[in-house]
This record gives structure tokens, sequence and C-alpha cells, in this order.
């Protein structure tokens, strides 16, 4: 009985090697269990974003709409990149520079990878409407591990330029 109890470890052990963690990818590709955000990110460009200070989006599906109130961030940049030597355990880094946009994201854990209707409203901080637009998107299914694994939740982007015009990215 010990004997056969050693035999059924070392079969389980040796069926686990080799397996990726999390879900199934190509064959001989590993796919962790990151997770992927479902809603809608927005970006504001400078120096609009500089004046930001929150968007709301009411986006609607199926006759349904929900409301979100997104706050807006300052964006950054990697700057360039210096490294302590150039072996493969050298220390690198990269600095980040702000770009006088800001960004944030509405989560919206149901939103469908169907065509859905938003309507943007940009408010700077003292409450004043500096950009207002409605327009369909079309959130899509992102894969956060790269094209050879499972994909995660739906995702869209706005993108809202330094005039105030809104477009999906």
């Amino acid at each position: 009985m010990r004997m056969s109890a050693v035999l059924a470890l070392a079969l389980a052990t040796v069926t686990g090697c080799g397996s990726p963690a999390g879900a199934a990818g190509s064959p001989g590709v590993v796919c962790t269990e990151i997770g992927a955000r479902v809603g809608i990110g927005v970006d504001v460009a400078a120096p609009l974003g500089g004046r930001a200070g929150q968007a709301t989006l009411v986006v609607c599906w199926n006759g349904t709409c929900r409301t979100r109130t997104v706050q807006l961030m300052p964006s950054t940049v990697a700057g360039d990149t210096t490294c302590a030597g150039e072996r493969p355990e050298d220390v690198c880094s990269a600095p980040a520079h702000a770009t006088g946009g800001r960004n944030g994201f509405a989560d919206l854990p149901d939103l469908p990878a169907l065509p859905v209707s938003v309507a943007f409203t940009l408010t700077g901080s003292d409450g004043v409407a500096l950009a207002e637009q409605t327009l369909d998107v079309t959130p899509a299914p992102v894969s956060p591990n790269g094209p050879d694994c499972p994909s995660g939740g739906p995702q869209a982007n706005l993108v809202v330029d330094s005039r105030g015009v809104v477009r999906e990215s």
C-alpha cells in the first residue's frame, strides 16, 4: 500500500510538470492568471488635461444605462533608460515624466463585447463642462498575456484631444 501511494504521488507530480500556470494557451505557451479590468478607459490630451477634474460616462446597451464618474489622474511617459551595467542582473531604471494629460478608467463588470452608446462629459475642477459628446463604441476583449492566451473581459478607450473632441481609440 505504501508503494502505491508513492507511485500515485510521483504520477501526480510528473503530470503537473510543464503545465502552464493559470489558463491553458497554445502548446508551449505559459499563461498567467493576470486579470483584465472590464470597462472604458479615458485619456485626455494636454493642455486640456491640465484643466480636467473628472469625466462622467453614461453607458447604455440593451435598454439599460449605467453612470460612472471617472477620477482622472496625471498621465506620464517613461523617460530615457539608464543601466548600472551591461549584465543581465544589473539594475536599469526609467524616470516617469508628466505629459500634461490625464487618464482614468470606468469599471463596468457586465460590459458586453458589442456596440454601446456612451454619453461623455468632461468637467474642469470648477465643475464647468470642457467637453460633451455622445458616441457609439465597441468594447473588445483584451489579451493581457498576449494573443496565444485566453482573453480577458472587454474594454474600450476614449481619447479626448486638446480641442475637446472625443473619439474611440
